[in-house]
């Protein structure tokens, strides 16, 4: 294996004093930061202006309340009315407030109405109507005023006083509290489990995906500069390979310690704990794993290549096998002990992001996690097995990609 070290720390002194590298030190968590906090972050912001809101009141009593509770709800800054609301009445019959109403939206001087029918209180939709209907926040507070409006209208037909009933409403905040076996308990909502489950997901992605990359560009920058044929008189092409491996492998795990350095060191400062220790070391074994496992399969299919197109193409069919367990995080978050994905757990290339996704919201079993981990270990070993039958032949081979039945045959006679 001496051989095999040469190579490893070549190849990892190579890439490590690289720009790229540096640069995705520091840009791939700025990027899960910025896809992960940013868009909230805007979300949550608004324009500190007024807004003109229509109503369209054919029952004749919704409109005072709504402008009167809504006006006095929600405020700006300087304490004037983040809401105005306009009483549409000029016409006779619906369609003709209706149009007056459109005309106000296109001419901008509102930016939507509510069209309210004639017994609102026994009405299930109310409609508003606007050019740009993406506005949630909006949306949410009208929703919550017309309900208070319409729910004391609806106590009052009932001959209640309403508010005695607002008097008797009890202020309520859930609190979820995780609880485990050993009797721990953990205050932590979906937000938590669900971020740190992401975080854990996006860090394999891009190890993987950019780890992956510079290794089949490698094989194919050897290939054709003819200098794999001088490191294989040098070195067998199964030590050439391990070398590989154990070489970005080591690249990738010193971005993983630089990422944890980064995370302990904020999680100190801000005094926030997103990870339970004994869920950190778990999921750090399955990124060993994971890694590993996809770092055999990116040695058996980029091997036979012989140009940057063809290692595009690949990339990208292991992408989408990638991205899958991103697609399927909220379901699982929600459900987690669901057939289907006990199912997927136990498919190679899904298990470390599955488990990923488990393990913060339910750990699983212990004689599961026994289970994946051994299934890893061997499909890691059959996986580098076969990548290296096909690495020693692919190696020296140029010109047309070959089939899938020559892949399997250099397999078996490999």
């Amino acid at each position: 294996m001496n051989k095999a070290f040469v190579v490893a720390t070549w190849e990892y002194l190579e890439k490590v004093k690289s720009k790229a590298f540096l640069i995705s030190l520091i840009m791939t968590p700025a990027m899960m930061l910025m896809f992960g906090v940013l868009p909230t972050f805007f979300a949550q912001q608004e324009e500190n202006v007024t807004q003109a809101i229509g109503i369209v009141d054919q029952s004749g009593n919704i409109a005072p309340q709504f402008s009167e509770r809504l006006e006095d709800r929600y405020r700006l800054p300087d304490d004037q009315p983040r809401y105005l609301v306009r009483w549409i009445r000029e016409g006779k019959t619906t369609d003709d407030l209706r149009k007056e109403a459109d005309r106000m939206v296109f001419q901008d001087e509102i930016v939507g109405y509510l069209v309210i029918g004639n017994v609102a209180h026994g009405d299930s939709v109310i409609e508003y109507r606007a050019k740009h209907t993406g506005d949630f926040r909006l949306s949410k507070r009208v929703e919550d005023v017309l309900r208070q409006i319409l729910t004391e209208q609806r106590i009052a037909s009932r001959g209640l006083d309403p508010k005695l009933v607002s008097d008797l409403r009890v202020p309520l905040d859930l609190n979820p509290v995780k609880l485990s076996e050993s009797g721990k308990e953990e205050e932590g909502g979906f937000e938590k489990v669900f971020f740190s489950a992401y975080v854990f997901l996006m860090m394999l992605f891009f190890l993987i995906f950019t780890s992956g990359q510079l290794l089949v560009r490698s094989v194919i920058e050897e290939k054709s500069n003819r200098i794999v044929e001088i490191l294989v008189s040098s070195c067998s092409p199964t030590e050439l390979m391990a070398g590989k491996v154990l070489g970005l492998s080591a690249l990738g795990f010193t971005q993983l310690a630089f990422w944890g350095i980064m995370g302990l060191a904020l999680s100190l400062q801000f005094g926030f704990d997103l990870v339970d220790p004994v869920h950190a070391l778990l999921l750090t074994v399955y990124f060993v794993l994971g890694y590993l496992f996809y770092a055999a399969v990116f040695i058996a299919l980029g091997s036979p290549l012989t140009t940057e197109q063809e290692a595009q193409q690949v990339n990208s069919y292991l992408v989408i096998v990638l991205v899958i367990p991103l697609v399927l995080a909220l379901p699982a978050i929600q459900n987690p002990n669901a057939g289907w994905i006990s199912i997927l757990t136990y498919i190679p290339l899904l298990t470390p992001t599955m488990m990923a996704l488990r393990i913060p919201i339910q750990m699983p079993s212990g004689l599961e996690i026994l289970a994946t981990i051994l299934l890893m270990l061997v499909s890691i070993y059959g996986a580098m097995w076969t990548a290296g039958r096909i690495f020693r032949i692919a190696i020296l081979s140029t010109g047309k990609r070959p089939s899938l039945r020559e892949l399997v045959a250099w397999v078996r006679n490999g």
